[in-house]
């Protein structure tokens, strides 16, 4: 299709996915200026590339080399040496012991070399031993065959007779061990069974020695070719100490045979095109793709009768990370840039990074900068930045392009755009009227990935004030699989540059693997589709559902003064919530505060991990503590003025926690924030431009106390818990000891209410004296003095608490040293069922199990309360929804639920939020939403029904509206029933309990009077008629049961 097509082709699909990508990055929130982005593509960003190069160039550190590299035949290009290493994959390959003839030898011995490359053989040029090695001439007693290899590999030869036919046996070698073509070879049988030794060699005396290429290839260089050669890296751990060279296919093969002038440069003929397949110059498989020659390749080895041993075995092998084929090492000729002379800088450069985790610094990259090779950066491509190189033909003139201008000046041509088919056909002539072309090779993209610190603002063309301001990078975040790619070449580049660090901070997450276990990818699609995850699931739940519950609390609890006609809720300003002395208040005050504390000090430090976590602890007891302990103030239990201040903290703990959230819940937090901000003046217009917090005066008293009524709670509760005594029943008493006085003045002071709410216990006392409850042991933290530890007198162990060390056998032991035990002393006369304690380090709870009747009624109202709520819940019904509820004894004798209903409707009530009304008080055109009847439930059977807010009428007072009209009365009624009951209060409200009815037809104005024609409310003409203020017919009877 030609380079113009396929370069525009590109150009195109990138284009068509910008709009994809940004709608991607949008929905999760990333912030990225996409008006002003920039796309390596990009000219600008292009010559920004080019100049890099230059740089490079004229600092030495560029060359053109002929080296073995990793090549991928599915992009027919080469590839760097980092991403060569980033996608191993397990895979079953051939490995197979051949023999070639050593010309020459008296026994027509032959040399036993190994291979898991088969295809490798046709291009065999040399073998390579170690010299310091020693090897035998060995005799199969059974073939009567010579072989040559080393004798700490006798044990790999094959141990079967002839007359046997072979096995294939799988050998799992571990990665680490698949180093070159050589691996472990199976071990099995004794090999002087089969082999007998005639001679002792050692590896130089082989060092010279002929043999027979096995398929007759490049026999024009016979006379330096095929022939022993000694190299140190030839290890005598696996195979036969035999190495097969074959120098157009491994780095250690090119480089012995340069060495030992086998091949030179020039010479060295490739027999494997660009798509992987065998040349023409393997008649015998030309034009067969090497991995599928292998096959054939053994077969005809086994033909020939060198085929020795075959198996197979399962080394992690290196695949192209773009098109999924597996790797060759090819070589060819590219130009690099000289890492290696770099090393030192770059290590001391990586040192003044700071990494979260710095594990991936001074391990991961480290490792890699220690063992740094020279980076090949020109691939054999079309698509990407060309490299600004214009070389004459025999190559002695080079030209090296920094710059648009600077090739517009020296060809004459007006340049549009930098890619490959807009510049090719420029040519430069030079002085001495040579032609200089550019070269045909591209960059390789992680080039200019490592360049973007520069070429995205054009650097150095433009924005050179910019730049010199913000370089090195302040931050740099990205997953560790860019641990060898983009950290590495920005590094690289900013020290061949600048001799500086790209970046001083970086952040590298872990990745998030598919559902195979595999690394995500765009080539195996092995992902869900981006916007379906971010669609269906959105953030974390854990995170947002603690918090919008408490949001939404307060959202309902506003309205609710709304909703009974107070004055709408304005946050109080800071001083006066400061001088609140609800000791709650100021606890989740302090929190809040100790919150943005450690978020500033965590994001500072780059820890941003640690922040999640702590936020959820911190929500946990904003819902659990704050809200939970603080419901009947939020609600307005306790009075208008302290329901305020309640509604003022958690309002003013949202929003704090939505302006140091926002970076990492964006989206949660702007809605939370676009809510919030209309109760208050001078708020920012968005959460993402609030002034992040200071953090101001702590509570730290405060905060241990309730952490430590938590850790009270939260024992008292498993007493009840290992008892089976739900929190529903209530319990006699309980009481703290601890050794601190000030600590227990808290609990059973500011505290107390709390707790004796939240556990259900009616009394609530506290001990300092803790020898009263327990007594005392000591156990040694270490092993050290065990025995004289434990024998320490109670005396002795206050004294130790008092000193805070103690001397036992010449050692000084503090604190940290010995761990002082409280076990509890059991009252006499009793058990465990009775009265029970639990611990935690030195707070003792003791809890009185006994049963109480005095205590039932409570207990039994509880047990109706909770049938109560899970009803509403059952019905989705909110907090702020109001229903009336109406009770049923299904008792014959009905004398228990009456005294529990009398003695605990003040408790129902405020439990509730309304009156707990007779099921015969229910007036016919009530709208039941739901009902439930429920059996022995401390001894009582009963219904519960949860209706619509009912109308009630006084029929005789508006009888007297209209003289006894019933007609007209009738009709008054059925319009206020078809009315809202919201708005009836609403006008009721505004027209000071009056409202004047006149849209009837045919029937006269009427003046209609709260609390004397009508009540909104059953619960309301309950409490007026048992109050004796207004006497209501329709034979309603004010009785509660």
């Amino acid at each position: 299709m030609g380079i113009d097509k396929y370069n525009e082709e590109c150009r195109s699909i990138i284009t068509r996915y910008v709009s994809e990508w940004e709608k991607v990055i949008s929905c999760s929130r990333r912030w990225i200026d996409f008006k002003n982005d920039y796309k390596t593509m990009g000219q600008n960003f292009m010559e920004s590339v080019w100049w890099v190069f230059a740089q490079l160039y004229e600092k030495g550190l560029v060359y053109k080399g002929f080296k073995v590299l990793a090549y991928s035949t599915g992009c027919k290009t080469t590839l760097s040496n980092f991403e060569a290493a980033s996608d191993y994959q397990d895979v079953r390959d051939p490995e197979i012991m051949v023999t070639f003839s050593v010309i020459g030898d008296p026994d027509n011995a032959s040399f036993v070399a190994w291979t898991t490359t088969p295809w490798t053989l046709p291009s065999n040029l040399a073998f390579c031993v170690n010299a310091n090695f020693t090897y035998v001439k060995v005799r199969n007693k059974y073939s009567g065959k010579f072989y040559i290899i080393a004798k700490s590999r006798m044990s790999a030869l094959p141990k079967d007779n002839p007359k046997e036919t072979a096995i294939n046996h799988s050998v799992r070698v571990p990665k680490e061990s698949v180093k070159s073509k050589e691996s472990s070879c199976v071990k099995a049988g004794n090999v002087a069974d089969f082999y007998e030794v005639l001679e002792k060699l050692s590896g130089s005396s082989l060092v010279g020695k002929k043999y027979e290429q096995l398929f007759g290839y490049f026999m024009e260089l016979s006379d330096t070719a095929f022939r022993v050669v000694a190299d140190n890296y030839v290890f005598d751990d696996s195979c036969t100490g035999i190495v097969h060279c074959a120098p157009a296919f491994g780095e250690d093969d090119f480089c012995v045979c340069i060495a030992n002038q086998i091949i030179c440069k020039d010479n060295l003929i490739v027999a494997v095109d660009n798509d992987g397949s065998f040349t023409e110059k393997i008649t015998d498989f030309s034009g067969q793709y090497i991995k599928d020659a292998d096959k054939v390749i053994i077969e005809t080895v086994k033909a020939k009768g060198r085929l020795v041993k075959q198996e197979t075995l399962t080394p992690s092998y290196p695949f192209c990370p773009r098109s999924g084929t597996p790797l060759i090492y090819r070589a060819v000729p590219s130009w690099f840039v000289k890492v290696e002379s770099l090393k030192e800088k770059l290590l001391e450069n990586n040192k003044q990074t700071k990494w979260v985790p710095d594990s991936v610094k001074d391990k991961r990259l480290h490792n890699w900068l220690e063992n740094s090779r020279d980076w090949a950066i020109s691939r054999s491509r079309f698509w990407g930045t060309p490299l600004p190189l214009w070389i004459s033909e025999d190559e002695k003139e080079v030209i090296v392009i920094d710059s648009i201008a600077k090739l517009e000046k020296l060809s004459g041509v007006k340049v549009f755009d930098l890619h490959r088919h807009n510049i090719d056909h420029i040519t430069i002539r030079t002085e001495s009227g040579r032609v200089l072309r550019r070269i045909d090779d591209v960059f390789d993209c992680w080039f200019e990935s490592g360049s973007m610190p520069y070429a995205y603002i054009h650097y150095p063309f433009e924005n050179v004030e910019l730049f010199e301001k913000n370089f090195p990078g302040h931050f740099v975040a990205e997953g560790l699989d860019q641990t060898r790619g983009w950290f590495y070449t920005l590094m690289v580049l900013a020290t061949a540059l600048f001799d500086k660090p790209a970046f001083t901070n970086l952040i590298c997450n872990g990745l998030l693997l598919a559902e195979d276990g595999k690394k995500m990818s765009k080539n195996l699609k092995n992902y869900p589709p981006p916007i379906e995850v971010i669609n269906d699931y959105g953030a974390v739940r854990d995170v947002f559902l603690p918090w919008y519950n408490a949001y939404r609390f307060l959202v309902q609890n506003v309205k609710r003064l709304e909703i009974e006609g107070l004055a709408p809720f304005v946050p109080m300003d800071h001083a006066t919530l400061h001088k609140s002395s609800n000791v709650l208040d100021q606890w989740i005050n302090s929190s809040t505060q100790r919150l943005i504390y450690f978020v500033r000090q965590e994001m500072n430090a780059y820890r941003l991990y640690t922040v999640v976590p702590y936020l959820l602890k911190f929500l946990d007891n904003l819902t659990n503590i704050y809200v939970r302990f603080n419901r009947k103030r939020l609600k307005g239990r306790n009075g208008e003025d302290d329901c305020r201040t309640a509604l003022t903290s958690l309002y003013n703990v949202l929003l704090l926690s939505c302006k140091v959230m926002t970076p990492f819940t964006p989206f949660f937090t702007e809605v939370l924030f676009q809510n919030l901000r209309k109760a208050s003046n001078g708020l920012e217009e968005s959460i993402t431009i609030a002034v992040f917090l200071r953090k101001k005066a702590r509570e730290e008293q405060i905060e241990q106390s309730v952490s430590k009524m938590m850790t009270i709670i939260d024992l008292a509760r498993n007493i009840r818990e290992k008892h089976k005594k739900p929190l529903k029943t209530p319990l006699r008493e309980m009481m703290i000891v601890h050794h601190d006085a000030s600590f227990l003045d808290d609990i059973v002071g500011k505290l107390k209410q709390y707790v004796l709410e939240e556990l259900n216990v009616q009394s609530l006392i506290s001990c300092n004296d803790t020898l009263n409850y327990t007594s005392l042991r000591a156990e040694p933290e270490y092993r050290y003095c065990c025995q004289k530890v434990k024998a320490m007198s109670e005396e002795r162990i206050l004294g130790f608490e008092v000193a805070r060390e103690v001397v036992i056998a010449d050692q000084c032991l503090e604190l940290n040293d010995i761990k002082i035990i409280r076990d509890f002393k059991q009252p006499d006369g009793t058990t465990k069922e009775e009265i029970d304690s639990a611990r935690d380090g030195d707070i003792l709870v003791i809890l009185d199990l006994r049963p109480d009747e005095s205590f039932f009624e409570a207990g039994a109202a509880r047990e109706i309360v909770n049938r109560i709520q899970k009803l509403r819940k059952k019905i989705s019904l909110e907090p702020s929804d109001m229903v009336e509820v109406y009770f049923e004894s299904l008792d014959q004798d009905k004398s228990l639920s009456q005294r529990v209903l009398h003695s605990q409707e003040s408790y129902i009530r405020d439990a509730i939020g309304s009156q707990l009304l007779s099921y015969h008080l229910k007036p016919a055109h009530a709208v039941i939403l739901d009902e439930e009847r429920f059996d022995g439930i401390s001894g009582m059977s009963f219904g519960i029904i949860l209706a619509r807010l009912a109308l009630m009428f006084n029929s005789k007072a508006i009888l007297s509206l209209f003289e006894g009209d019933a007609n007209y009365a009738h009709n008054l009624e059925t319009h206020l029933l078809s009315r809202e009951n919201s708005d009836l209060k609403y006008e009721f409200r505004n027209g000071n309990g009056k409202i004047m009815v006149d849209c009837i037809e045919e029937q006269p104005t009427s003046e209609v009077v709260f609390g004397l024609h009508v009540f909104l409310t059953v619960g309301d003409c309950y409490v007026a008629g048992k109050d004796d203020k207004v006497g209501f017919t329709r034979g309603l009877k004010m009785s509660r049961v």
